[in-house]
């Protein structure tokens, strides 16, 4: 198998995994309030987070910036709640002009704290200078947009089927996922290490 496949699939299992659940549920939450004909701003939105979490794993390669991993995963969880949180609240309310501007500039920064929760790891399969693991890192950046677009388009075929079969509205589907986000990602919060210590 070649470098660029080992990458690339390594990219894809981080986030097709039954352990990447904290990514599929912010993926989710993300896009819980697209549909298909939005498929330029979700492609976007995804595209933010790649460039997110591959520009913390740059500054990880390059030491520029660590984080205790504690506060990582205290942080991860609490980027999913608030993205959960803003779909309830703005659940219904219909804008004049889709403008990803503030959605997107907050999923870049949630990109970046899911992206140092990765960056141990990522460090760790690598080895020699920073200058060496940037291929691997832009490979790996690849297997993680492809599978968020896959996870994107199963969770727009789900809306599509919840919406259009059982006949649930666009702004009950909307709730029903990002209370359900809540619902799994609270526990999560309340049960890290960080209130332990």
């Amino acid at each position: 198998m070649s470098d660029f496949w080992i990458y690339f699939t390594i990219g894809l299992k981080h986030v097709l995994s039954i352990f990447a659940y904290d990514h599929i549920l912010f993926l989710l939450a993300l896009t819980v309030p697209y549909e298909f004909k939005s498929w330029k701003n979700i492609l976007i939105l995804v595209s933010f987070f790649t460039l997110g979490h591959t520009l913390a794993l740059f500054l990880s390669v390059f030491n520029i910036v660590s984080i205790k991993p504690d506060i990582v995963e205290l942080l991860i969880p609490i980027t999913i709640l608030i993205t959960a949180l803003y779909n309830i609240i703005m659940a219904g309310k219909s804008s004049k002009k889709e403008n990803i501007t503030f959605v997107g500039f907050v999923t870049i920064f949630f990109g970046i704290i899911h992206g140092l929760g990765f960056s141990n790891y990522f460090n760790s399969i690598l080895s020699g200078k920073p200058t060496d693991k940037l291929l691997p890192l832009f490979e790996f950046a690849l297997g993680i947009e492809v599978a968020q677009i896959i996870v994107v388009i199963g969770a727009l075929l789900l809306a599509y089927v919840v919406q259009n079969l059982f006949k649930y509205s666009k702004r009950d589907w909307i709730l029903i996922v990002s209370a359900f986000t809540v619902g799994v990602i609270i526990p999560i919060i309340v049960q890290n290490e960080i209130w332990y210590k």
